[in-house]
C-alpha cells in the first residue's frame, strides 16, 4: 500500500499544480499537492477514476514523481481497469433517479422544466431543450431534487438530535460525498440522488451525526445508526457503486 488513505485539508498544503498523464490508453489530470507534513508520496485514484491526485514532500524534483509514477504504472492500470467506464448522458439513454432507472426522452420544446413521468409503465426523465443541453438540464434536475431530498432528510434527523443546522448547500465533490463543519454547515454531492432512498437518508445522518461527534469513532458510528439503522446496508452499497456515479459525463 502506499498512501491511499484520505487526508484532511490542512494549511500547510501549498497551492496544487497539474498535469495529465497517460494511463492505459488515455490521458487523465493529475493535481500534485506539496505538504510540509508529507514524508513520502501518497497517490490516490479520485472516485470515477476520472483524475488523479498526489501529495509529496515540499522541493520534491520532478524526477523523483515521474519515477514514482513509473514504478506504479503497472498498479494504475489494474486499478483504473476495475472502476466503471465514464458514461455520458444521451437521449434514449439511462439514468438512475433515486435508485430507479429511468429512460431519458427529449419533449422537443424550447424551454419546460424537466420532470420524471412513465412511457407505457416505463419510468422516463422528460427534458427540454436543444440537443447540446441534454447534460446540463438532466444534471440541473438531480442538483434540484438531491437538494429537497437532503434538506428534507438533514431537518428530520437535526430534529431528532435536537440540533441546529447552519445551512444546507450542493456540490459536485471529487473525493467525498458529504461534509461538516464546526458552524454546523453541512455539504452534500448531489451526486447521492442517483442512489436508493436509503443510501441519500444515510448521507443525511452521517452529516447530521457529526453536529454532535465530529469524529467517526464508536459513538459517531452509534449515533449514525440510530438515525438511519440502514447504515451498514447504505455504506456497502456507495462502496460498490459510488465509483458509478462519480463515472457520469453531464456535460457531453
Amino acid at each position: 500500500m502506499f498512501g491511499l488513505k484520505r487526508r484532511l485539508k490542512s494549511a500547510q498544503e501549498r497551492p496544487e499544480r497539474g498535469r495529465d498523464i497517460a494511463v492505459a490508453g488515455r490521458r487523465l489530470p493529475l493535481k500534485i499537492n506539496e505538504n510540509v507534513r508529507a514524508k513520502r508520496m501518497t497517490l490516490r485514484i479520485e472516485p470515477g477514476g476520472r483524475a488523479l491526485r498526489m501529495s509529496v514532500p515540499v522541493g520534491l524534483a520532478d524526477t523523483e514523481i515521474d519515477n514514482f509514477l513509473h514504478r506504479h504504472h503497472g498498479w494504475l492500470t489494474a486499478r483504473l481497469a476495475k472502476l466503471p467506464k465514464s458514461s455520458t448522458v444521451t437521449e434514449g439513454g439511462s439514468i438512475d433517479i433515486r435508485g430507479v432507472a429511468h429512460r431519458i426522452v427529449r419533449t422537443g420544446k424550447p424551454r419546460g422544466i424537466s420532470q420524471t413521468g412513465e412511457i407505457d409503465g416505463e419510468p422516463v426523465l422528460f427534458v427540454g431543450g436543444a440537443p447540446e443541453h441534454l447534460g446540463r438540464r438532466t444534471a440541473d434536475f438531480l442538483k434540484k431534487l438531491a437538494r429537497g431530498e437532503l434538506e428534507e432528510a438533514v431537518a428530520r434527523h437535526a430534529e431528532a438530535l435536537g440540533k441546529t443546522v447552519a445551512a444546507v448547500s450542493m456540490k459536485d465533490t471529487k473525493s467525498r460525498w458529504g461534509s461538516c463543519t464546526a458552524q454546523g454547515r453541512l455539504s452534500f454531492s448531489w451526486r447521492i440522488v442517483m442512489a436508493p432512498d436509503h443510501v441519500i437518508d444515510y448521507l443525511a445522518a452521517h452529516e447530521v451525526a457529526h453536529l454532535e461527534e465530529m469524529n467517526h469513532g464508536p459513538r459517531f458510528w452509534s449515533l449514525c445508526k440510530r438515525l438511519c439503522p440502514r447504515t451498514d446496508e447504505a455504506k456497502s452499497w456507495l462502496k460498490r457503486n459510488g465509483s458509478a456515479l462519480h463515472s457520469i459525463d453531464f456535460k457531453g
